[in-house]
């Protein structure tokens, strides 16, 4: 028996494997950094790990790995609500993916992002305020998912009396990303209402424009070409999800390693200049989004010493790359000045986050004035008492208790 043989797969979306993924990820590296094993995506069937920094790299700049694999989603087709979801950037190739990233970027610019930075402070005083007198607090409800709802919901230009109902949908519908069946069709209602909900507000905008990011995106034109309806609605779930979604799992996910790391915590309340680099280096030591959406194999590929045969599905493990010993020297340290930092946080390649920029600013000002207002914060439970979500794709903590 080969040392692969002898590697037991966990659950790679179950709340006790995301406590700690990195020791079998070191594993993987070591002993099998191509590994074949089952994945709930889109039902329970085989799929490869890729975990080795260099060859994850490949996988997300190789046009060999399609990222349309909707034919691995033949039964969820069935469904009216899948061919707008599945409609977004994430999930296709050139030139499709070239000309909707096109359209969408000439509403996501830098210019509008840089806008909202007064807007970012201002939600994160709010909330603290509210809190401070209570002089405990669950982090997450009460931080790290209402402030990049709030700012999301902002660019898009949801109206404040709506975003109760849209954080509860959206909530539902990420809460399915464990990627088995019987949870998307568990979302179904929240999808529906969802949909039905953009479908009215396209049409508001289309008949009286704003200033927002959904009037930008119905606009958006490019050599006479517009988002069709199935587009709109694909992009505002993707910017919606991951707008705010792997926002609130470095928050949390950033304030547990600083709480845990002494040394490095001092280090970033008494340097603001650090901000920056801290929130890159906690990007890649956290890794809010742990497993890169799937890539379907359109040929036959080697890496290292194993062949993948063409329609199978490949997971680049995002985690893994950022905790690779050959990329980063001592990579289970958190290490607030690393330099080079080429984490894989965001993707790379042409499917590279278009939200970078703005999920890094909301990280900096949420975190530097989090430990600003209270400095004497400090978990509530002890760690091991605390509870990972579920998921595959996702890394981030169900609750964060903590005191000040």
């Amino acid at each position: 028996m080969n040392s692969v043989d002898q590697i037991k797969p966990p659950d790679l979306a179950s709340p006790r494997f995301k406590a700690n993924p990195y020791p079998f990820y070191a594993r993987l590296r070591a002993e099998a950094p191509v590994y074949r094993t089952t994945v709930p995506v889109p039902h329970r069937q085989p799929a490869w790990l890729v975990t080795r920094y260099g060859d994850v790299l490949t996988v997300l700049k190789d046009d060999r790995f399609a990222n349309d694999w909707s034919p691995k989603m033949l039964w969820l087709l069935r469904w009216g609500f899948a061919k707008a979801l599945m409609g977004n950037m994430v999930s296709r190739d050139p030139p499709d993916h070239t000309r909707l990233r096109t359209l969408v970027q000439k509403a996501f610019t830098p210019r509008r992002i840089e806008r909202l930075r007064e807007r970012i402070q201002s939600v994160c005083d709010d909330l603290l305020d509210a809190a401070a007198p209570n002089g405990r607090m669950e982090l997450v409800r009460g931080y790290a998912l209402p402030f990049p709802v709030t700012i999301i919901a902002d660019l898009l230009g949801i109206p404040p009396q709506d975003r109760l109902r849209f954080q509860s949908w959206t909530g539902s519908i990420v809460e399915s990303s464990s990627g088995s069946a019987t949870d998307v069709l568990r979302a179904l209602p929240n999808i529906w209402f969802f949909l039905r909900y953009l479908r009215k507000l396209f049409a508001q905008r289309r008949a009286e424009p704003q200033d927002d990011l959904v009037t930008a995106l119905v606009q958006a034109e490019e050599a006479g070409d517009r988002l069709n309806e199935d587009e709109l609605l694909a992009i505002v779930f993707l910017l919606l999800v991951a707008g705010y979604e792997s926002t609130v799992s470095l928050i949390a996910s950033g304030t547990l390693a600083l709480i845990q790391d002494p040394e490095q915590r001092n280090r970033f309340e008494q340097n603001p200049a650090l901000a920056e680099s801290a929130i890159e280096e906690l990007l890649r030591y956290t890794s809010p989004l742990d497993i890169s959406t799937p890539r379907l194999m359109r040929e036959e590929v080697r890496i290292g010493s194993v062949t993948i045969p063409p329609g199978e599905l490949v997971l680049a493990v995002l985690g893994s790359a950022n905790h690779d010993e050959s990329q980063f020297p001592d990579p289970e340290t958190l290490d607030l000045t690393r330099e080079p930092n080429q984490h894989l946080a965001f993707g790379q390649g042409a499917h590279f986050c278009l939200g970078a920029s703005l999920a890094s600013l909301e990280g900096q000002i949420a975190l530097t004035t989090l430990f600003r207002r209270f400095p004497n914060l400090r978990l509530a439970e002890a760690p091991e008492s605390l509870h990972w979500r579920k998921g595959l794709f996702l890394r981030g903590l169900e609750q964060l208790p903590v005191s000040f």
